[in-house]
């Protein structure tokens, strides 16, 4: 093996992502890599389609895993349903919602932000009062902002939206598997994720669906899409046709990877992985509570995949970061932004959310502390 290869060593992964991986993923991953259009291949492919549909909690025939990161389905919707001059209304309250405003203005949209203290919920009675003095072609907001550890209501965003011709876009990279989404329910019209958070898949796929209402938008756009790479129109005829044409070659191994991973969470019950992600938060809160250690976020509006832990005045938080990495094999983020050097981000996603993790991070973290 190669030398580099040699030197990595297991870690417990409790930041913002990557979360720890199953060996049945690693198992799945090794499995002898096909052609991509064989037809074994191609039922993967199909299979996979059921799976995100019953995960994401939507009819959507389009349905299926963008190859590369959460970013490329980030990517991938916005450049599908934006022309230039579009006005987009990004809720913004962390990272996440600031770069969405990054590449829906590269497009050549006319970008605005509605701007929410981070640490804090995006205000529905705000959204409310812009969407009464302007119409949008589309309306964009992270559903886990994975900076913050907030959960913003995409729910009752998307009751604002119901019956008007705007597109609600949202962002579920760190939410899909370990909050409930149920897209159809929410109204909303294209979502993206990620594979390496709570679905515990490494890197490497964004899971993207879209409604008719945007499959409509971009079946009559004006100017071809401007990413030849992301096109939906195109990849949609390797993915869903029924003579699968061939657009790139998709990442063999890392679809048996993401295949096994939603047949994990499926068989556990996604109800139960909800809970289990539940209780692994109240269990760190209590923990951290115990030590003296506050949260960021209000209670109502934390994420449990995502918790954003105050230092306390005097520590050294990148040294604690250290320590936890070089002492104890455990690996938690830090701050962004304004929040840089005042937080621990500690993740709690997929396959990590299990109580020894969490009882092997606190007693790690309150040696260190002392």
């Amino acid at each position: 093996m190669a030398p580099l290869l040699d030197k990595i060593e297991e870690m417990l992964l409790m930041g913002p992502g990557p979360s720890c991986v199953p060996e049945a993923i690693y198992a799945a991953i090794r499995r002898p890599t096909i052609g991509h259009l064989d037809p074994h291949f191609i039922a993967i492919m199909d299979a996979i389609k059921t799976q995100l549909r019953e995960l994401i909690g939507t009819a959507n025939q389009l349905t299926i895993p963008i190859s590369g990161t959460g970013s490329a389905g980030m990517e991938t919707c916005f450049v599908n349903l934006i022309e230039p001059g579009n006005r987009v209304l990004v809720l913004s309250n962390g990272v996440f919602g600031v770069r969405m405003q990054d590449v829906a203005g590269r497009l050549g949209a006319s970008v605005e932000a509605l701007e929410f203290e981070w640490g804090t919920p995006v205000s529905v009675d705000q959204v409310a009062r812009r969407l009464a003095e302007r119409k949008y072609d589309i309306v964009a907001v992270v559903h886990a902002e994975t900076s913050t550890g907030v959960r913003n209501p995409i729910e009752d965003i998307g009751k604002l939206l119901s019956g008007s011709g705007t597109i609600y876009l949202v962002d579920a990279v760190t939410s899909l598997a370990g909050i409930p989404i149920d897209m159809d329910a929410c109204g909303i019209d294209a979502l993206y994720s990620g594979t390496q958070k709570c679905i515990s898949c490494p890197p490497g796929l964004s899971p993207v669906s879209m409604s008719e209402k945007a499959l409509a938008k971009l079946k009559h756009r004006e100017l071809k899409v401007p990413n030849w790479y992301l096109d939906l129109s195109m990849i949609v005829g390797y993915w869903a046709g029924e003579k699968r044409s061939y657009h790139h070659t998709a990442p063999i191994n890392m679809l048996y990877a993401l295949h096994a991973a939603l047949d994990l969470i499926l068989a556990e019950g996604v109800s139960k992985v909800f809970e289990r992600h539940g209780r692994s938060h109240e269990q760190l809160v209590a923990g951290l509570d115990k030590m003296g250690l506050k949260m960021l976020v209000e209670r109502p509006y934390r994420l449990p995949m995502l918790n954003a832990v105050l230092v306390p005045e005097g520590v050294q938080e990148a040294v604690v970061r250290e320590r936890l990495r070089t002492e104890f094999h455990i690996e938690i983020g830090a701050g962004l932004g304004p929040l840089a050097g005042k937080i621990w981000r500690v993740g709690l996603m997929g396959h990590t959310a299990r109580q020894t993790n969490v009882d092997r991070f606190l007693d790690s973290l309150k040696k260190v502390l002392n």
